[in-house]
C-alpha cells in the first residue's frame, strides 16, 4: 500500500490521528494487515483529473473485515476519497487519503 503514497502524503484513517508522510501511512496499513484476518476491497465510483492533467481524485466505497477484540468477525462498509498528483517521473501518487465507515 505504501508504494501508492507520495513521500509527503497524508492518510486520514478513521478514529485515529492523521498519518503524515509515506512512512506514517505505511504504519497505518501495516497495523491493519498485521491481523491475518483483515481483508479489504474497494470500488471506485468516481474519478477525475484536473484540466492541467497533474491532479486527480478517486472516490468510492470499501468493505473490510477483521476479528474484533471479542474474537468475533466484524464486517464494515464505508467510503473513501483520495487525491492524486502526477509525479516528475510520470507516475501517480496519492497525496491525501481519507476513509471512514458508514454508520451502523
Amino acid at each position: 500500500m505504501a508504494a501508492f503514497y507520495a513521500a509527503d502524503a497524508i492518510a486520514y484513517p478513521p478514529n485515529e490521528p492523521a498519518a503524515i508522510g509515506q512512512a506514517a501511512a505505511r504504519n497505518v496499513w501495516a497495523a491493519y494487515f498485521a491481523d491475518s484476518t483483515y481483508t479489504i476491497s474497494w470500488k471506485t465510483d468516481h474519478a477525475g483529473v484536473s484540466k492541467s492533467g497533474d491532479l486527480g481524485f478517486t472516490a468510492g466505497t470499501y468493505e473490510d473485515s477483521f476479528r474484533g477484540p471479542d474474537g468475533k468477525m466484524v464486517a464494515e462498509k464505508g467510503k473513501y476519497l483520495c487525491t492524486w498528483a502526477k509525479q516528475a517521473d510520470g507516475t501517480w501518487k496519492a497525496t491525501h487519503d481519507m476513509w471512514n465507515t458508514d454508520s451502523k
